[in-house]
This record gives structure tokens, C-alpha cells and sequence, in this order.
């Protein structure tokens, strides 16, 4: 394989990795968004789904974000009879986002930004090297 492709493949995993992250990161700042009227649906975590898509210039399979969706699980709710998107019965419906899974999420990502990191790294000093041979 062509150093220069092994380059765009981990990029690739990096811009994914790095969209997986601010997924995350809008999720968990969500947190506590609720409705603003009784019944109102709170905030909905969203999802990112990866798909692999092959450049035709170089015929290299690359990873991307194939599409950034919706959790559609149950809301939970919470009893609030003050809140006002409180239901007649008191309770508030609350975002299906947990920050244990955010955060669980949130590492994984981290290590595989990394990984791809440290495939362009190793990529990068093999390509030096090859440089400094033909000098």
C-alpha cells in the first residue's frame, strides 16, 4: 500500500472521530434540556453512524459519517410539579441521555482518534525515512 493512502485512511478516521466528538459533546451539554411546555418532548440524544465510503481517485475504502441520527428510546420523567413543562400530574419528561454512556462513548473515540493518530505519525516517519535513504 501506498504510504500516502495509509495517510488518507487514518485522516479519515480522525474527521469521523473528531465528528463523534462533538456529537458527544452536544449530547452531554443537553443533558438537562427539557421541554418548555407541559408534555413538551425534551431534548433527544443523537447518534453517529459510520459507513465506509471507497475514494475513486486513489480506490481507497475511507471511513465517514455516514449519518448523525436520533436515539429514539423512551423518555424517562421526573416529578417536578413546579417545572413548567410539567405534565397535570407533576411529572417533566427528561432527555434519554446518560452521561455514563456519553462518557464511555467519549473514550472510545478518544482512543480510536488516537490510534488513527498514531498510524499518521508512523506513516509520516516512514516516509522521512524513505526520504533521508534517497538522499
Amino acid at each position: 500500500m501506498d504510504l500516502s493512502k495509509a495517510m488518507d485512511i487514518s485522516a479519515s478516521g480522525m474527521d469521523a472521530q473528531s465528528m463523534r466528538l462533538r456529537v458527544i459533546a452536544e449530547n452531554l451539554a443537553n443533558v438537562d434540556t427539557t421541554g418548555s411546555t407541559p408534555g413538551a418532548d425534551p431534548y433527544r440524544r443523537k447518534t453517529v453512524t459510520f459507513g465506509e465510503v471507497v475514494d475513486h481517485e486513489d480506490g481507497v475504502p475511507e471511513v465517514s459519517v455516514e449519518k448523525v441520527g436520533h436515539d429514539m428510546s423512551a423518555f424517562s420523567t421526573r416529578y417536578d410539579p413546579s417545572h413548567p413543562a410539567a405534565d397535570a400530574s407533576g411529572y417533566v419528561k427528561v432527555p434519554n441521555v446518560s452521561s455514563f454512556v456519553e462518557m464511555m462513548d467519549m473514550r472510545e473515540a478518544e482512543r480510536s482518534y488516537s490510534a488513527n493518530l498514531n498510524v499518521m505519525q508512523a506513516t509520516r516517519s516512514m516516509m522521512t525515512r524513505t526520504i533521508d535513504l534517497l538522499k
